[in-house]
């Protein structure tokens, strides 16, 4: 099955320009890898004074993690509704911008560890030409967050 930006597109929250990644190289149980080639367009929603910081990269290993969920979740009951980025940590910076960066970004996310509503990702973005490592962290994302909040379901 071809996992593209339309593919993405329809399972993630993020639609038009803010939805970032071109397509799904791989993935399975613990590990996805997505491209990008957004951090170069000129009407990238995250450009801040005709440029895109590094940190940005954080967005794009965000909406990769959520494409993982949805994945994962394909032809189950389980789908979840709602989820957010609770922390991001251990995050460096090994350049100042992405969108100098030439050719497209590599994504990478992996599954560190799952409990419950919990999941914890190591991240990493590199330059898919030159292998360069962009940035790395991790990140912490909660599952089914509106079942947090009183009267959520």
């Amino acid at each position: 099955m071809d996992y593209g930006r339309e593919w993405i597109a329809r399972h993630i929250p993020h639609q038009g320009t803010m939805c970032l990644l071109d397509h799904v190289a791989s993935f399975d149980e613990e590990r996805l890898i997505c491209i990008a080639t957004s951090h170069a367009q000129a009407d990238n929603p995250l450009r801040a004074q005709g440029r895109l910081g590094a940190a940005t990269g954080i967005e794009y290993a965000a909406q990769a993690m959520a494409v993982h969920g949805a994945l994962l979740a394909q032809g189950t009951e389980d789908r979840p509704k709602v989820g957010f980025l609770a922390s991001v940590r251990s995050v460096e910076l090994h350049v100042e911008r992405l969108d100098n960066v030439p050719g497209a970004l590599r994504i990478e996310a992996v599954r560190i560890h799952s409990e419950g509503n919990s999941i914890l990702y190591g991240f990493t973005v590199h330059a898919d030409q030159t292998s360069q490592l962009l940035l790395e962290g991790r990140a912490a994302v909660i599952l089914n967050a509106q079942a947090l909040t009183p009267g959520g379901k």
